[in-house]
């Protein structure tokens, strides 16, 4: 179970995305022999023209957006059989490789700006295409510029498995805070979303272009439209193994079994920092480990409704939600010292606030006769104590509770956004 103690709070965005170690190379060479890495799913065309040398060209338009490729910015003259250089953004990455095929150039280095720094969603391309980091495309800029005629070749490298570090937190990934509900830590946890080999329909292009031809029965995509999928997925698998098991109990299991450790034998990384709770929640899921949890937080239907009045819903919010007249007060009156059950906990420390009290209630899934005890990694500037430390569970689905005191150390009151992480673990 993970810690976040802050002054805000983290927002809202269920699943993160993460990385997969297997790569697809199609590596940039440079006529004066230097290389630079890219990566492309482009399918070849049987032929050896895809990798042939050829004179490399930017700025290739007329008028606003040939750096960007977009649609008629293009000069045929300028491009005829050349590799276009296409800086990513406002259009299509693949739209950009239509926009050169149909100005007549023969291939094309997509290059990230600086919002994308070294982010490496792949796509199908039209044409022979590879796509570079921020850094590789400023490089390949200072050659184009200082050389007469540049010129360059695309080496197409297929698939590469188990050469790179992974997982790392996906550079689009969601990260926290949360401004809606101070506390609930979002993400839950994140899960593969890159490069993700996904079905397609029939009726579409592999690159979603209407001018592509192609039919087939899968595609690359990547986002947490991608990272979501997996953990349905994941949800399914358990449940058809616990068919008892609630939602919040399959959440939890999800949760409280995810690893913070890359296959490296690291902490995962997010860029070049080592991610942090806002970035990979809980951590990145673990579907074997998740199948038996040992310990689950469960949460009922009507937990959820007295949460929704302790963030102080209005009746007639709660009704658009549940489809049930409730009453927060009368709520509120049974249970004053209500925590949500949830397999994380965040804490808002607001000016003059000193300390706070979390319950967490934990159902034995695991075997009969079982003792637990906490481990507890403070947050910085948090003092914190836990009782019992000991839960001896001597059935299964027996519920046992526990008490969380979160202390600040801190005696001034600051306006300053600062946030702090911890773990509690059994």
């Amino acid at each position: 179970m993970l810690n976040s103690v802050a002054n805000e709070a983290p927002w809202i965005a269920t699943v993160g995305a993460s990385t997969l170690d297997r790569r697809f190379p199609a590596i940039v060479r440079l006529s004066n022999g230097k290389f630079m890495y890219g990566e492309s799913m482009y399918p070849g065309n049987n032929s050896s023209s895809a990798e042939e040398e050829l004179e490399l060209v930017y700025h290739a338009g007329s008028q606003y957006g040939g750096d960007y490729c977009l649609k008629n910015s293009l000069l045929r003259a300028k491009v005829r059989g050349k590799m276009v250089v296409c800086d990513r953004g406002i259009n299509g990455r693949a739209e950009k490789g239509q926009v050169v095929m149909e100005s007549g150039g023969a291939a094309m280095i997509l290059a990230n700006t600086e919002i994308n720094y070294e982010e490496d969603s792949v796509d199908v391309h039209v044409l022979p295409a590879t796509l570079i980091g921020f850094t590789e495309s400023l490089q390949l800029k200072k050659y184009i510029s200082s050389t007469k005629k540049p010129r360059a070749q695309i080496i197409f490298g297929g698939t590469s498995i188990g050469k790179s570090r992974a997982p790392v937190v996906a550079q689009f990934s969601s990260r926290g805070r949360s401004f809606m509900d101070p506390s609930i830590l979002k993400p839950d946890m994140i899960a593969p979303g890159v490069n993700i080999i996904a079905a397609w329909p029939q009726n579409l292009s592999p690159t979603g272009i209407p001018e592509d031809p192609r039919r087939v029965n899968f595609t690359v995509i990547s986002g947490t439209s991608m990272a979501c999928p997996h953990v349905s997925g994941l949800t399914a698998l358990i449940h058809s193994a616990h068919p008892k098991w609630t939602h919040a109990a399959i959440k939890s299991a999800l949760m409280t079994t995810a690893y913070i450790i890359d296959h490296s034998g690291r902490q995962i990384m997010d860029g070049d920092q080592p991610a942090g709770l806002f970035a990979i929640g809980a951590g990145h899921v673990n579907p074997v480990r998740a199948m038996s949890p040992g310990l689950i937080y469960d949460i009922s239907p009507n937990d959820y409704v007295t949460h929704l009045c302790t963030q102080k819903y209005k009746r007639s919010d709660i009704f658009m939600i549940t489809h049930k007249n409730v009453s927060c007060h009368d709520i509120m009156q049974k249970n004053k010292d209500f925590s949500l059950n949830y397999p994380s906990i965040s804490v808002v420390f607001r000016p003059r606030m000193r300390s706070k009290m979390i319950k967490r209630r934990l159902t034995n899934v695991g075997i009969p006769n079982s003792t637990y005890s906490v481990e507890v990694k403070p947050p910085e500037g948090i003092k914190v104590r836990v009782r019992p430390q000991r839960l001896i569970f001597r059935h299964i689905n027996q519920s046992l509770s526990y008490r969380v005191w979160l202390i600040s150390r801190n005696r001034t009151a600051s306006q300053r956004l600062s946030y702090s992480h911890g773990y509690l673990k059994s």
